[in-house]
């Protein structure tokens, strides 16, 4: 892990590879190593940076300030401490809130967008229907193995939880996160509340000189498909994809399909040429 401090405020960060770069933003409570999925296959051909959120892992964990902005603002302090010019900014969740701010403050610092089971408005990542609520209040309540069970329930369609073995699944996700599924980080619910807060609003018009992905699951509890054709119907030119079958999880549950798409995204705009919007389907799931 390398440090930089912006402000009295320490943000840990790795980088690994060589080639154009890519920024990698998560969402709430998990640490950088959640993007390894990716990392791990996109690396032999793209500078690949992720790091912690302030609150998180190796970064200060009481930070003075939690907002989109500052996160933003700390992504930023991470290319500047590589010299990094340019970047493919991706984030999911709560971290393509996130990257909407920071390629609204520094566009000319974005080479192409992708936006991973996100939200056009903070606050539709934050407001939860009776069946959800449900689901989160027994993630954080009662024995250990049922809130970790109930916090799988969240993220992972019932169909994908039934493909692997769950004890190792629950371990493998424990080092994804950077904790065991039975807790939330401190930090969780101001993160929680900074998202809500943010709204760019008619804003993401002006990201419509990026190249821009927008990535739903068509089972995701957390940030589902209406919620990301909302986002992409809001930057001119964006694609949408939306991935039959994925939950909110899908960077790590369906690290195949999503790591082929951020490739032929980033391709398409290292090659200055515009992905031609797509049509809002499913797209169909792999074999086995």
């Amino acid at each position: 892990m390398t440090i930089v401090e912006r402000d009295g405020v320490r943000i840990a960060y790795q980088r690994t590879g060589a080639g154009p770069t890519v920024l990698w933003v998560q969402g709430v409570g998990v640490i950088g190593n959640g993007w390894r999925p990716q990392v791990e296959a996109i690396s032999h051909r793209h500078t690949c940076v992720t790091f912690d959120n302030r609150g998180l892992g190796e970064s200060s964990r009481q930070p003075r300030e939690l907002s989109i902005e500052s996160l933003a603002t700390d992504a930023l302090a991470v290319l500047d401490a590589e010299r990094l010019e340019r970047a493919h900014v991706v984030g999911h969740s709560m971290g393509g809130v996130i990257a909407q701010q920071l390629a609204l403050v520094a566009p000319q610092r974005v080479r192409s967008l992708a936006m991973l089971c996100s939200f056009r408005r903070g606050r539709d990542g934050t407001t939860l229907d009776r069946s959800m609520l449900w689901t989160a209040i027994k993630s954080r309540v009662g024995p250990r193995r049922v809130r970790r069970l109930a916090f799988l329930e969240m993220i992972a369609p019932p169909a994908t939880r039934a493909a692997f073995d769950l004890e190792r699944e629950l371990v493998a996700l424990a080092e994804l996160f950077g904790h065991d599924l039975a807790d939330q980080p401190p930090v969780v619910m101001r993160q929680l509340r900074a998202m809500a807060r943010f709204d760019a609003g008619s804003r993401l018009r002006e990201l419509a000189s990026i190249p821009t992905l927008v990535l739903s699951g068509e089972l995701d509890r957390i940030a589902p498909p209406v919620s990301g054709r909302a986002l992409a119907a809001a930057i001119p030119g964006a694609r949408y994809v939306e991935l039959a079958g994925a939950g909110h999880a899908a960077p790590i549950h369906r690290a195949g399909e999503i790591n082929a798409l951020l490739a032929e995204h980033f391709a398409a705009s290292e090659g200055s040429a515009r992905s031609a919007p797509v049509p809002a389907r499913p797209i169909t799931p792999s074999a086995g």
